[in-house]
């Protein structure tokens, strides 16, 4: 990341209960906030430092998901959970400040229904469109998150699919359209009810180039009931 050197990070996550409840629960909602400070999840806010908001370039994406025909919920002032800050840390460690500002999207993975992977294939176009389309010079990093295979109630609880974790950490750079065309069951029978998480990936990757390259790729099933994985993906040349 230090090499890449981005300028804005946007960041495809769900909210855990912590912004947005299951009585209110908006299928996609973008940030346009000047500062986006850690919640507290229940032990008060992670000692991290809070997040400067992208907000030209939060609108400009907000314009063209409307132009598009997407509705998404516009957070003029919210707080961000581990969803982001998770991956921000991950990528850029524990700084006394951020280098880079934040777009974050939230997508709805918790409340029935959740979108379909279509319909996130089909926003990370708009999102590709809108950095394209961008007057300025920013340079753009993509973090797509969720868990992999994991479950965490009913029968089920504790499943995890390494096969198919394993065979998303490689689709997903080659065969992404394969995981765009698949039914949301087909996701919960995958890679279990949480693991449908795994569809906001698709907002990473179809604001990607078709042909990319995989600069990494690690996977782990921990003891924790969640497949833990990443990539790290560049437009081929």
């Amino acid at each position: 990341m230090r090499e890449a050197r981005p300028d804005i990070a946007v960041v495809a996550f769900n909210d855990h209960g912590n912004s947005f409840f299951l009585d209110r629960v908006p299928t996609f909602a973008v940030g346009v906030a000047e500062t986006y400070h850690p919640v507290d999840e229940g032990w008060g806010p992670r000692a991290i430092p809070s997040f400067e908001g992208a907000v030209d370039f939060s609108w400009h994406f907000v314009d063209k998901l409307v132009e598009r025909h997407f509705d998404p919920l516009i957070c003029r002032e919210i707080e961000v959970d581990h969803g982001l800050q998770v991956p921000m840390a991950l990528f850029f460690g524990r700084p006394e400040r951020w280098p880079v500002k934040v777009l974050p999207i939230w997508v709805n993975t918790i409340q029935y229904p959740i979108p379909t992977p279509q319909r996130c294939w089909e926003l990370g176009k708009v999102l590709r469109e809108a950095i394209e389309s961008w007057p300025g010079d920013e340079r753009v990093v993509i973090l797509g998150t969720g868990g992999l295979s994991h479950q965490l109630q009913s029968a089920r609880a504790g499943f995890i699919n390494q096969a198919a974790d394993r065979a998303w950490l490689n689709g997903i750079a080659i065969n992404p359209e394969t995981y765009s065309a698949m039914s949301r069951e087909d996701y919960v029978e995958q890679f279990g009810s949480e693991g449908a998480e795994l569809i906001m990936w698709l907002v990473m990757r179809a604001a990607m180039d078709e042909r990319v390259n995989l600069i990494h790729k690690h996977y782990h099933a921990p003891a924790s009931m969640t497949g833990a994985g990443m990539v790290v993906l560049e437009n081929a040349a």
